[in-house]
């Protein structure tokens, strides 16, 4: 049980079924943006914003153009959005444009 909950996974469901028990193990929610950052800033943050940061979350070098294929919207709309993430203190770029890396900062609670 302890796996679980460092793993920050859903707890596992025991059933006793006629003759003999289940195990239930779930997945790891998918949503990690909302449970790690965006909790704290629910109202600031639109759902363009979510799925960026989903997305950098799962691969910190992935371009503003990529961004634009998964997201649906235009790579300027992406660099706005970015702008106003990283204005809120929530993303931060580290080192170069070509060489660098995106960073989701922690955010702290009020």
């Amino acid at each position: 049980m302890r796996f679980f909950s460092e793993s920050n996974l859903p707890l596992p469901e025991f059933r006793n079924i006629s003759e003999g028990f289940m195990v239930t193990v779930f997945r790891a929610k998918e949503n990690k943006v909302t449970d790690k950052v965006t909790d704290k800033v629910t109202e600031k943050v639109t759902e363009n914003q979510k799925a960026i940061l989903e997305e950098i979350l799962k691969n910190k070098n992935i371009t503003t153009s990529k961004l634009s294929v998964i997201v649906g919207i235009s790579q300027r709309k992406i660099k706005e959005n970015i702008g106003k993430l990283k204005a809120a203190g929530i993303l931060l770029r580290i080192g170069s444009a070509k060489g660098g890396y995106w960073e989701i900062q922690q955010l702290q609670t009020e």
